[in-house]
Formats: structure tokens, sequence, C-alpha cells
């Protein structure tokens, strides 16, 4: 379980410093924890949020635990379909944007784990 909780906030603290989490679901689970968790260290991003997320992370709620570890499932799942379809594409938007354009493309774990997300 550790190991998992390892991934799941760093996979969390990289999307923290992004545009892109900021439209998604695990975002709107969070984001009143994770402000009052480590409401400085979102500021600063990187591996001081990856850090205060990993020492705060069974404080926060549980909705929020279950969308970052959904979170991190679909960015596994779905890198090699990123990589593959819209590798060429700057930024997290633009990717996001890219793989819904591909979304019948998609390999059969790819579509899987968006689908337990919401397709979010």
């Amino acid at each position: 379980m550790r190991t998992l909780t390892c991934i799941a906030v760093l996979s969390a603290a990289l999307l923290m410093t992004h545009s892109a989490f900021a439209e998604s679901t695990a975002a709107k689970a969070c984001a009143t924890d994770i402000k009052a968790q480590c409401g400085d260290e979102m500021k600063s991003g990187g591996s001081a949020l990856k850090a205060c997320m990993e020492k705060h992370f069974t404080d926060l709620s549980e909705n929020c635990q279950v969308a970052i570890i959904r979170t991190a499932a679909v960015r596994k799942a779905c890198r090699a379909d990123a990589t593959k379809f819209c590798g060429d594409k700057p930024g997290k938007s633009a990717t996001a944007q890219c793989m819904r354009s591909h979304a019948a493309d998609l390999s059969d774990g790819c579509k899987k784990a968006l689908a337990k997300t919401g397709g979010k």
C-alpha cells in the first residue's frame, strides 16, 4: 500500500503543477484538502508539493485519495497511447484534447481506466 500511496502522491504532485489538472475531477475533489494541508507548497509546486502531499496523504479526504489514485491509474494506463497519438503535442492541455480526439483509437486498458473516472 505504501508504494501505491507514493505513486498516487507523485502523480498528483506532478498534475498539480499543470493547468490541465485544475479542470480534472481529482482537482475538484482535492482542492480544499490540498489547500488546507499544502497551501504554501502549491505555490512552489514540484518536489516541495510532492513531499507535502506524501506526508499528508492520509489526512486528505477519502474522495480526494480515491480521485488521486484513479488519476494515477489513468496516467499509467494511457501513457503509451498518449505517446503514440499525441507525443508531438506541447503541454498537458493539448495532449488532453488530442487524447479526446483519439477516443476511439485508445487501448482497452486506457479506455477502462478512463471509464472509472468518468472519462476525465
